[in-house]
């Protein structure tokens, strides 16, 4: 799983194939283990969740709760798992996962497909994560009210998971992504927050949103959120867009594009989100592809970060590099956090006059 070559022989498999062969390979023991504790100068806080590193393995990834703890021990400082719906649901027909070859870009069209809610919930029942734990809430497709369906994964989740997520932006679910609008979000987080009043944990809530947004819709976004006390926003969910890989193997499938490809613009919209939320917790996510995209993401103003699609091509020893990576990037900098380090470069970002 780990070694060049069996990466190499992965690369050569159907993309959704592979990903339920590394998924295997994690759930029978085969990843390595993190032996050292992370060094300090990683060590920093979320929502009040004290985190080893600030680096985690995106929603998409562990669609079902199987390898949760195996992918903490890898050393991710948090592990989201998810997009779960109340029901489960089969997703889109297959194939609906593809590579875009060269540009290190991955496009898919999975529709949540995942086992529901109860599974889910059995898997983490009682089990110990050494990591921050999100749980990824999401829709039905076939449901009459998305809003009741975000509902219920604050009801059921609640109370095991260190952080939520509601999940508007995925652009595979029709209508879906109409929840970021005004006064949709305005119901959805007011129904939200209100359910995770009544549960026994005040568990941190984030909105993630879509990286296909304007100016203005940013602004409209950051309105409603700062009226209420939702805890953060993920920034961002795949792209639509297909500028960055035309003419490329598979561009012109449909569905969410990810990876490398995305990086600039996941990463220019997480500053011009900073910008409007000032201190708001916000989780950096979309296109990180190597140690120094990873600390782009934080100097554009990420409190964390998260990964999937670099993995696919850049192995389980990307993660390692990048801890390492930013280490050094906090004491070349003669700070003692990385913390130190998030938002020192928004308006770069946020403007364009920045690039990895």
């Amino acid at each position: 799983m780990v070694s060049s070559l069996t990466q190499q022989a992965l690369l050569k498999m159907d993309a959704e194939t592979a990903h339920g062969a590394t998924i295997n390979a994690l759930r029978a023991g085969l990843a390595p283990v993190q032996t050292q504790p992370d060094l300090p100068e990683l060590h920093t806080n979320l929502c009040g969740l004290q985190l080893s590193n600030p680096v985690g393995m995106a929603a998409g990834f562990d669609k079902n709760a199987e390898v949760p703890r195996p992918l903490a021990l890898l050393g991710f400082g948090l592990v989201e798992i998810g997009t779960v719906t109340p029901r489960p649901q089969p997703g889109n027909p297959k194939p609906r996962l593809f590579r875009t070859g060269e540009s290190q870009g991955v496009i898919n069209r999975m529709g949540f497909n995942n086992e529901g809610h109860e599974a889910a919930l059995a898997r983490l029942k009682d089990l110990r994560v050494p990591a921050a734990l999100g749980v990824n809430i999401g829709a039905n497709k076939d449901s009459e009210d998305f809003v009741a369906d975000y509902v219920k994964g604050v009801e059921r989740f609640a109370d095991i998971a260190d952080y939520l997520t509601a999940n508007v932006s995925s652009p595979n679910t029709p209508n879906l992504r109409n929840l970021q609008a005004d006064e949709a979000l305005r119901r959805l987080l007011g129904e939200v927050l209100s359910a995770r009043a009544k549960a026994r944990t005040r568990v941190p809530v984030f909105l993630k949103i879509a990286p296909d947004l304007d100016e203005a819709a940013l602004d409209s976004i950051a309105k409603v959120v700062l009226a209420t006390d939702l805890d953060g926003l993920i920034v961002s969910n795949t792209t639509i867009t297909r500028d960055s890989v035309a003419g490329q193997e598979n561009a012109g499938e449909t569905g969410g594009l990810s990876g490398k490809p995305l990086f600039e613009l996941s990463t220019q919209r997480l500053a011009q989100m900073r910008q409007r939320v000032g201190r708001l917790p916000i989780i950096g996510v979309g296109g990180i592809h190597s140690p120094q995209s990873a600390l782009s993401k934080i100097e554009a103003g990420a409190d964390a970060i998260q990964l999937y699609s670099a993995l696919v091509f850049g192995g389980l020893d990307l993660l390692d590099r990048i801890k390492s990576s930013l280490v050094a990037a906090v004491r070349a900098q003669g700070k003692s956090s990385i913390a130190e380090l998030v938002g020192t470069r928004t308006g770069e970002w946020a403007d364009g006059r920045e690039g990895a």
